[in-house]
């Protein structure tokens, strides 16, 4: 891989890391806010149900982390398995692939469905 697509790579990654890191202290803010009420899974479905904010917030938060992941994957395969090129970014894509479908059928599930 060359120097200009490890540099591309590396602020894809820390952009993406800089619009997860808000996202990620206001869902374990609303987490913690949940168990402190009392909340049961229920009453927190029933709150996310049709809420058009929640559905966006939750799309956002989950197109950052498929943004964030492949990076941080290849990154992984590269140095614990020794990968390099084509083969650690597939792994990571792969990843980053799942964390998408996986990530948006479950905002579909919880606020749409």
């Amino acid at each position: 891989m060359n120097t200009r697509m490890q540099v591309r790579l590396w602020l894809w990654q820390r952009i993406s890391a800089a619009v997860l890191a808000p996202l990620v202290l206001i869902h374990l803010g609303t987490i913690i806010y949940a168990v402190h009420a009392g909340l049961s899974a229920a009453a927190i479905l029933g709150r996310l149900h049709d809420n058009a904010w929640f559905g966006g917030f939750y799309a956002l938060f989950v197109l950052a982390c498929a943004a964030h992941v492949p990076v941080g994957m290849a990154r992984i395969a590269e140095e614990w398995l020794a990968w390099r090129g084509a083969k650690a970014m597939l792994l990571g894509g792969a990843f980053g692939l799942l964390v998408l479908v996986a990530g948006l059928r479950a905002v579909y599930g919880v606020v749409l469905s």
